[in-house]
């Protein structure tokens, strides 16, 4: 993308009232960001939830270009790179999600595109226990060419970034704050670690104030990344257990490690288990053969991401109906509006417009998959 029209689009990101989902819709309403700022009045207020209130932010940008021009400069000055949604390198598995952000920083040698992805989250207040079993699964897997994903914060998180260190595997740190500083400060020199193979990522520009909607946000992302998520230790309530519930919801594989009926932090991973949203954990093993990873090329699982589909393209309900599909295969109407959560009523109409399109096909059953 040219500088220029990644300036524009950085300034639409700050127009207060048009968040990631009318983002996406507008660029792909009208081609690129510059064009949304072009646009006519009787265009932009025919969109669904965009306000004349919106319109006269949209119009009075001056600010929104000063932000976006500071953010580019010294996103530039600190090697940060800025990937939009557009964007050839930006992640295909993120890519699948509805609530994709429009724009990612990144800063580091790594690379976004692993084979083999692996999320492992848990408490800030980790057992001795949740470390080691954190670092044994890691040193398991370190063999397959995975990518370890986490979020850099206390506890199990930074476990998982220090093991991987330890091992020479590749990790990503997920960021809340902005890549101009390292939360918690004192995972500064581990966050320079990661720099030299892997990556630091967030969604928030150079210069943004930290703020606890931010944590929220960086679990999504973390899960949307990933193939699969480990929660390791948690309360029945936290960050993990959100993320754990963004995977469930993205139609990613979670797994959980139990625990005894009297620690507080086994709590989350047993409720995952005991509501069927993971798989109890056991060892390495028996999560490589789940995800069949490590098979020669003819036992390896078909691979998720077959088919590229900008879900900007679509819908809220549209995007949702088809990230099962590309990430399920075939999956009967039931099913698939439970995992959409779509309604029956409003699914049928959806699956018959895909259908149109040449998106979707029908088998016996009531099943449904991409064409």
């Amino acid at each position: 993308m040219q500088e220029e029209e990644k300036l524009y689009t950085i300034a639409l990101s700050r127009v207060d009232g048009i968040g990631g989902i009318m983002f996406r819709q507008l660029i792909n309403m009208f081609g690129t960001a510059e064009e949304v700022f072009n646009a006519s009045s009787q265009k932009l207020l025919k969109i669904p939830n965009f306000g004349k209130a919106t319109y006269d932010r949209l119009k009075q940008n001056t600010q929104a270009f000063a932000e976006a021009k500071v953010i580019l400069e010294k996103s530039e000055k600190e090697n940060i790179r800025t990937i939009t949604f557009k964007d050839d390198d930006y992640p295909k598995r993120l890519k699948q999600i509805y609530e994709a952000p429009p724009i990612l920083y990144t800063k580091g040698n790594g690379k976004l595109e692993y084979e083999k992805t692996l999320a492992i989250v848990g408490t800030r207040e980790a057992s001795d226990y949740g470390k080691k079993v954190t670092e044994e699964i890691i040193e398991g897997l370190a063999g397959l060419n995975i990518q370890v994903i986490s979020g850099l914060a206390y506890g199990i998180d930074i476990a998982a970034h220090k093991a991987a260190l330890k091992h020479k595997v590749s990790t990503v740190a997920v960021l809340a704050n902005s890549l101009d500083s390292v939360y918690p400060a004192m995972h500064k020199k581990y966050a320079q670690e990661i720099l030299e193979d892997g990556l630091l990522m967030s969604e928030n520009p150079y210069g943004s104030k930290l703020a606890p909607a931010y944590f929220i946000s960086r679990n999504r992302i973390i899960a949307g990344l990933s193939d699969v998520v480990l929660v390791v230790e948690s309360a029945k309530k936290g960050g993990s257990m959100v993320t754990a519930e963004f995977a469930n919801n993205y139609n990613r594989d979670v797994f959980a490690i139990p625990g005894s009926v009297y620690q507080k932090f086994s709590e989350g991973p047993n409720y995952l288990v005991q509501t069927n949203k993971a798989q109890i954990f056991s060892n390495t093993e028996d999560l490589a053969a789940w995800m069949q990873w490590g098979l020669n090329d003819e036992g390896k699982k078909a691979p998720k991401l077959e088919r590229e589909i900008d879900l900007a393209s679509f819908t809220l309900d549209e995007s949702k109906v088809l990230s099962v599909l590309m990430q399920k295969g075939e999956v009967m109407i039931d099913e698939l509006s439970w995992q959409s959560q779509v309604p029956l009523n409003k699914l049928a109409s959806i699956l018959l417009n895909l259908e149109f399109q040449d998106l979707v096909v029908q088998s016996p059953g009531k099943k449904f998959k991409l064409k």
